[in-house]
Order: C-alpha cells, then structure tokens, then sequence
C-alpha cells in the first residue's frame, strides 16, 4: 500500500485506514488517497459493504441519519424488487476516504454535504 502525500496524519485518519485495511485489504502497488473510491477502487459491495458501514457506525459512532446504500453498492446476489431499477438509484455514485473521514468527524453522515450537492 502506498499513501499519498495528502492524506492527514493524524489519529482519526490512521484509525479509518486501519479499519479499511482489515476489511477490505489495500492493493500494494496503488496508492491510496483521499478521493481513493471504497466501491469502485476498492471493489467493495454487498455484504462487505454493510458490514464496513457497521463497523464505522460502531467504531466511530456515526449518525448515518440520511445515508443510502443503494446510492453506493451494488447489493449482494439477486433481489426481485431491485430488478427494475428505483429511481435514481441506477448508477453508483463514488464513496471516497474523503467523505468517511468528514464523516468520522462531524459524526455524521450528510450525503448533500460529503458529496458536495
């Protein structure tokens, strides 16, 4: 794994990082950054993706008041209902490091503000 210069170093960050690395792994020849994607870069999904969001919630005590996984993942296996796509939730939109770490800071999640809508 390689961190890009910009990433903060501080507990927080260090702590995410950690956090990310046991539950997803980090490939060894990319470098992580900031607008590193945890769903496109990362490949998570499906139940790897809730039980990361889990364990931030756990870990970091988040308030995930208005978080959509559907706007992120794509859900694991075969689901009849998801068959004709929910408006607006076809394509994915990207999950970064940047956006937990804001998260994990204002202890909570607020997709207008982290995605910057």
């Amino acid at each position: 794994m390689i961190l890009a210069p910009n990433l903060p170093d501080d507990p927080t960050m260090r702590q995410l990082l950690q956090l990310l690395h046991e539950e997803l792994g980090f490939p060894e020849r990319k470098t992580i950054s900031l607008n590193t994607s945890i769903n496109f870069d990362l490949n998570c999904n499906g139940a790897d993706a809730q039980h990361l969001i889990e364990s931030l919630e756990d870990q970091f005590a988040i308030d995930f008041v208005d978080y959509d996984s559907y706007r992120y993942f794509q859900p694991e296996g075969y689901d009849v209902f998801l068959k004709r796509k929910a408006k607006g939730r076809g394509d994915k939109e990207p999950l970064t490091i940047a956006m937990l770490y804001r998260a994990i800071k204002a202890r909570r999640w607020d997709t207008r503000e982290l995605e910057g809508l």
